[in-house]
């Protein structure tokens, strides 16, 4: 168990960028997509400012966001990776569980990763993740390759949008 400001909520530079992102999607009325919080259990609180200086998750997260972009439900995790290979170390088998569960409902579930080496933006559907994670799972890498993905789903970062991820949103649901 890691306590709460363990590196796992360190806050990273992506995950900001999609919160700017999200904030402009539902102030345009485009989405609205919610960050999921993760529970944690305080162990101890300083009583003189009543902060939490410990605590540990209480149970596992599912993914870092959930919510519907025009009536369609999406829920996607927020992923930075230092190098050109992706290690799959990073997505856990409970979110991979979660993913399956919510394709299987008719939702959307994909990654938005950060190559901080190539300052490059991908979207990755869930199809495609899930062919990787296969792969890792009867002997293989595991990793993938920026290379191995689909550079139509390379997210651009115009137009005053951070990450603006609904154009490759819209290639994976025509892709279906």
């Amino acid at each position: 168990m890691g306590t709460w400001n363990s590196r796992g909520l360190r806050g990273s530079f992506l995950e900001e960028m999609v919160n700017l992102t999200n904030e402009k999607y539902r102030n345009q009325k485009l989405a609205l997509i919610q960050k999921v919080p993760t529970p944690i259990k305080p162990i101890h609180i300083d009583q003189s400012t009543r902060h939490i200086t410990l605590a540990y998750f209480e149970q596992k997260s599912t993914v870092d966001y959930i919510g519907v972009v025009q009536g369609i439900p999406v829920c996607f995790d927020a992923k930075e990776c230092a190098t050109e290979n992706f290690p799959l170390a990073n997505v856990h088998e409970h979110q991979m569980a979660f993913m399956e569960e919510f394709e299987h409902q008719d939702g959307i579930a994909f990654l938005l990763i950060y190559f901080k080496r190539k300052d490059c933006y991908m979207y990755l559907p869930y199809t495609q993740l899930k062919k990787f994670w296969q792969r890792m799972k009867e002997g293989g890498q595991k990793h993938f390759k920026l290379e191995e993905l689909d550079l139509s789903f390379e997210i651009s970062t115009y137009s005053g949008t951070f990450v603006h991820y609904l154009e490759q949103l819209q290639m994976d649901i025509d892709r279906r």
